[in-house]
Protein backbone atom coordinates (compact mmCIF):
# COMPACT_ATOMS: atom_id res chain seq x y z
CA UNK A 1 0.00 0.00 0.00
CA UNK A 2 2.75 2.42 0.97
CA UNK A 3 4.34 1.83 -2.56
CA UNK A 4 1.36 2.68 -4.50
CA UNK A 5 0.87 5.79 -2.78
CA UNK A 6 4.30 6.64 -3.40
CA UNK A 7 3.80 5.56 -7.09
CA UNK A 8 0.66 7.71 -6.98
CA UNK A 9 2.41 10.84 -5.77
CA UNK A 10 5.15 10.41 -8.21
CA UNK A 11 2.98 10.21 -11.26
CA UNK A 12 1.04 13.30 -9.79
CA UNK A 13 4.18 15.31 -10.06
CA UNK A 14 4.97 13.68 -13.44
CA UNK A 15 4.09 16.44 -15.49
CA UNK A 16 5.66 19.14 -16.35
CA UNK A 17 2.32 21.66 -16.23
CA UNK A 18 1.69 20.52 -12.94
CA UNK A 19 5.49 21.19 -11.51
CA UNK A 20 5.25 25.23 -13.13
CA UNK A 21 1.47 25.09 -10.97
CA UNK A 22 3.45 24.29 -7.49
CA UNK A 23 6.48 26.71 -8.55
CA UNK A 24 3.65 29.56 -9.10
CA UNK A 25 1.43 28.86 -6.05
CA UNK A 26 4.94 28.23 -3.86
CA UNK A 27 4.81 31.96 -4.67
CA UNK A 28 1.60 32.60 -3.01
CA UNK A 29 -1.81 31.93 -3.43
CA UNK A 30 -3.52 31.96 -6.73
CA UNK A 31 -6.80 31.43 -8.55
CA UNK A 32 -7.36 28.87 -11.68
CA UNK A 33 -7.92 31.88 -13.62
CA UNK A 34 -4.88 33.17 -12.74
CA UNK A 35 -2.84 30.23 -13.35
CA UNK A 36 -4.29 29.50 -16.67
CA UNK A 37 -3.36 33.24 -17.62
CA UNK A 38 0.45 33.17 -17.08
CA UNK A 39 0.65 29.39 -18.02
CA UNK A 40 -1.14 30.42 -21.42
CA UNK A 41 -3.65 27.04 -20.90
CA UNK A 42 -7.31 27.28 -20.70
CA UNK A 43 -9.34 27.11 -17.02
CA UNK A 44 -10.42 23.19 -18.43
CA UNK A 45 -6.94 22.13 -18.32
CA UNK A 46 -6.24 23.65 -15.23
CA UNK A 47 -8.85 22.45 -13.52
CA UNK A 48 -7.43 18.87 -14.83
CA UNK A 49 -4.07 19.19 -13.33
CA UNK A 50 -5.69 20.47 -10.17
CA UNK A 51 -7.96 17.54 -9.71
CA UNK A 52 -4.16 15.53 -9.86
CA UNK A 53 -2.47 17.65 -7.77
CA UNK A 54 -5.47 17.32 -5.13
CA UNK A 55 -5.12 13.85 -5.11
CA UNK A 56 -1.55 13.99 -4.43
CA UNK A 57 -2.72 16.09 -1.50
CA UNK A 58 0.09 18.72 -2.07
CA UNK A 59 -1.92 21.63 -2.11
CA UNK A 60 -4.72 23.26 0.00
CA UNK A 61 -7.49 25.19 -1.86
CA UNK A 62 -10.62 27.55 -0.68
CA UNK A 63 -13.38 29.50 -2.39
CA UNK A 64 -13.87 33.13 -2.24
CA UNK A 65 -17.43 33.61 -3.57
CA UNK A 66 -17.49 32.43 -7.30
CA UNK A 67 -13.57 31.66 -6.97
CA UNK A 68 -11.18 29.54 -5.91
CA UNK A 69 -8.15 29.65 -5.02
CA UNK A 70 -4.83 27.24 -5.18
CA UNK A 71 -1.18 27.49 -2.27
CA UNK A 72 1.10 24.82 -1.55
CA UNK A 73 0.55 22.65 1.02
CA UNK A 74 4.49 22.54 1.69
CA UNK A 75 4.67 20.65 4.56
CA UNK A 76 2.72 17.98 2.96
CA UNK A 77 4.92 17.82 -0.19
CA UNK A 78 8.27 17.73 2.18
CA UNK A 79 6.44 14.62 3.74
CA UNK A 80 5.97 12.44 0.96
CA UNK A 81 8.84 13.14 -0.87
CA UNK A 82 10.85 12.62 2.25
CA UNK A 83 8.61 9.39 2.90
CA UNK A 84 10.37 8.62 -1.05
CA UNK A 85 13.64 8.58 0.48
CA UNK A 86 12.90 6.20 3.62
CA UNK A 87 11.09 3.65 1.48
CA UNK A 88 14.17 3.27 -1.15
CA UNK A 89 16.88 3.47 1.61
CA UNK A 90 15.24 2.92 5.65
CA UNK A 91 18.06 2.59 7.70
CA UNK A 92 17.61 0.43 10.66
CA UNK A 93 17.31 3.41 13.12
CA UNK A 94 14.22 4.13 10.68
CA UNK A 95 12.72 0.63 10.78
CA UNK A 96 12.83 1.01 14.52
CA UNK A 97 11.32 4.03 14.96
CA UNK A 98 8.45 3.01 12.33
CA UNK A 99 7.56 0.03 14.78
CA UNK A 100 7.56 2.29 17.42
CA UNK A 101 5.22 4.51 15.84
CA UNK A 102 3.07 2.12 14.61
CA UNK A 103 2.66 0.74 18.25
CA UNK A 104 1.96 4.72 19.98
CA UNK A 105 -0.26 6.25 17.12
CA UNK A 106 -3.28 4.53 18.39
CA UNK A 107 -2.51 5.91 22.03
CA UNK A 108 -1.96 9.32 20.65
CA UNK A 109 -5.23 9.39 19.03
CA UNK A 110 -6.88 8.01 21.74
CA UNK A 111 -4.85 10.59 23.99
CA UNK A 112 -5.91 13.45 21.77
CA UNK A 113 -9.42 12.86 21.41
CA UNK A 114 -9.71 12.28 25.34
CA UNK A 115 -8.50 15.75 25.83
CA UNK A 116 -9.92 17.93 23.60
CA UNK A 117 -13.24 16.45 23.82
CA UNK A 118 -15.74 16.71 27.27
CA UNK A 119 -17.99 14.67 28.65
CA UNK A 120 -20.67 16.15 26.99
CA UNK A 121 -18.80 15.14 23.27
CA UNK A 122 -18.36 18.60 22.17
CA UNK A 123 -14.67 20.18 21.45
CA UNK A 124 -13.29 22.06 24.43
CA UNK A 125 -11.08 24.07 21.83
CA UNK A 126 -10.01 23.71 18.59
CA UNK A 127 -6.38 22.71 18.62
CA UNK A 128 -3.59 25.05 17.30
CA UNK A 129 -0.95 22.56 17.19
CA UNK A 130 -1.09 20.67 13.46
CA UNK A 131 -1.19 17.45 14.43
CA UNK A 132 -3.61 17.27 17.07
CA UNK A 133 -5.95 19.51 14.97
CA UNK A 134 -5.86 16.82 12.05
CA UNK A 135 -6.55 14.24 14.40
CA UNK A 136 -9.65 16.35 15.41
CA UNK A 137 -10.97 17.15 11.75
CA UNK A 138 -10.36 13.46 11.20
CA UNK A 139 -12.40 12.24 13.46
CA UNK A 140 -15.06 14.30 12.69
CA UNK A 141 -14.65 13.48 8.88
CA UNK A 142 -15.17 9.79 9.46
CA UNK A 143 -18.74 10.84 10.92
CA UNK A 144 -20.06 11.58 7.30
CA UNK A 145 -20.80 9.57 4.97
CA UNK A 146 -18.31 8.14 1.70
CA UNK A 147 -20.56 9.76 -1.40
CA UNK A 148 -23.07 11.28 0.16
CA UNK A 149 -23.37 15.30 -0.75
CA UNK A 150 -24.37 17.65 2.11
CA UNK A 151 -25.32 21.13 1.47
CA UNK A 152 -23.93 23.87 3.73
CA UNK A 153 -26.69 24.16 6.23
CA UNK A 154 -26.46 20.71 7.07
CA UNK A 155 -22.52 20.79 7.67
CA UNK A 156 -23.46 23.70 9.76
CA UNK A 157 -25.57 22.28 12.23
CA UNK A 158 -23.60 19.46 12.48
CA UNK A 159 -19.87 21.19 13.46
CA UNK A 160 -21.97 23.00 15.63
CA UNK A 161 -22.93 20.23 17.82
CA UNK A 162 -19.24 20.15 18.26
CA UNK A 163 -18.07 23.55 18.86
CA UNK A 164 -19.45 26.93 17.96
CA UNK A 165 -16.89 28.33 15.59
CA UNK A 166 -18.51 25.84 12.71
CA UNK A 167 -16.64 28.27 10.11
CA UNK A 168 -13.24 27.55 11.02
CA UNK A 169 -14.10 23.48 11.07
CA UNK A 170 -15.83 23.70 8.17
CA UNK A 171 -12.96 25.60 6.27
CA UNK A 172 -10.00 23.46 7.85
CA UNK A 173 -12.16 20.11 6.60
CA UNK A 174 -11.84 21.79 2.70
CA UNK A 175 -8.07 22.98 3.52
CA UNK A 176 -7.15 19.87 4.65
CA UNK A 177 -8.13 17.85 1.82
CA UNK A 178 -11.33 15.76 3.87
CA UNK A 179 -14.29 17.33 2.03
CA UNK A 180 -14.28 19.24 -1.15
CA UNK A 181 -17.45 21.87 -1.88
CA UNK A 182 -18.73 23.10 -5.12
CA UNK A 183 -21.54 25.49 -5.58
CA UNK A 184 -21.94 24.73 -1.79
CA UNK A 185 -22.57 21.69 -1.58
CA UNK A 186 -19.94 19.30 0.40
CA UNK A 187 -18.66 15.81 -0.34
CA UNK A 188 -16.00 13.71 1.67
CA UNK A 189 -12.41 13.23 -0.70
CA UNK A 190 -11.19 9.70 -0.88
CA UNK A 191 -9.40 8.72 2.21
CA UNK A 192 -6.18 8.86 0.44
CA UNK A 193 -5.88 12.16 -0.24
CA UNK A 194 -6.83 13.22 3.58
CA UNK A 195 -4.13 15.23 5.40
CA UNK A 196 -2.86 12.61 7.33
CA UNK A 197 -1.28 13.12 10.81
CA UNK A 198 0.32 10.36 11.14
CA UNK A 199 2.97 11.99 8.49
CA UNK A 200 3.05 15.06 11.30
CA UNK A 201 6.03 15.77 13.71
Amino acid sequence: MQLEKLVAFHKALSDPTRIRILRLIADGPLSGQELAGRLGVTPPTITHHMLKLREAGVLFEWREKNTIYFSLNREMLEVKAGGTVSFISPSGAEKEVTELTALNEDKFKESVLKNFFGKDGRLKTIPAQLKKKIVILEWLAEQFEIGKAYPEKEINEFLKRYHEDFATLRRELIMQQFMYREKEVYELNPREVWTNWRNLH
